[in-house]
């Protein structure tokens, strides 16, 4: 039901013009819809699609790239693509510290997605530095 609906969103915004919220939000509504039904190959590209608007049209809304960036790294994990995931999460981490600071909750939630790819990786030392 959630593809379905994911789909029907997507469809019935699409042809609005790219700077159209609603349409922007029917991307994030059909990617969310693929990747909660497994289909992490087929949402991989809309992610790469919603963080490609976000950055063109709404750049200054820095929280919403980081979160579309962490989507993103959730997919790419889930198709096995664990080091392009790390090396993202790596650059979110990074900018969240810096834009939102070091104690925001979407920081630290960002320092403890590192952390699991990190020694997932067996990058044990690297990771060791959150605790």
């Amino acid at each position: 039901v959630a593809l379905a609906l994911g789909w029907a969103c997507w469809k019935m915004y699409s042809g609005r013009p790219e700077v159209d919220l609603y349409r922007f939000q029917s991307v994030g509504v059909l990617a969310t819809a693929l990747g909660s039904n497994g289909r992490p190959e087929e949402a991989l590209p809309v992610l790469e699609t919603r963080l490609a608007l976000n950055r063109r049209h709404w750049s200054h809304d820095q929280e919403s790239i980081l979160a579309i960036q962490t989507n993103l790294t959730n997919c790419l994990g889930f198709l096995g693509r664990h080091d392009e995931a790390l090396a993202i999460r790596r650059q979110v981490y990074t900018t969240s510290v810096e834009t939102l600071g070091a104690s925001h909750r979407s920081t630290i939630c960002s320092a403890l997605n590192l952390s699991v790819s990190l020694a997932n990786a067996q990058l044990f030392n690297d990771s060791k530095s959150f605790l």
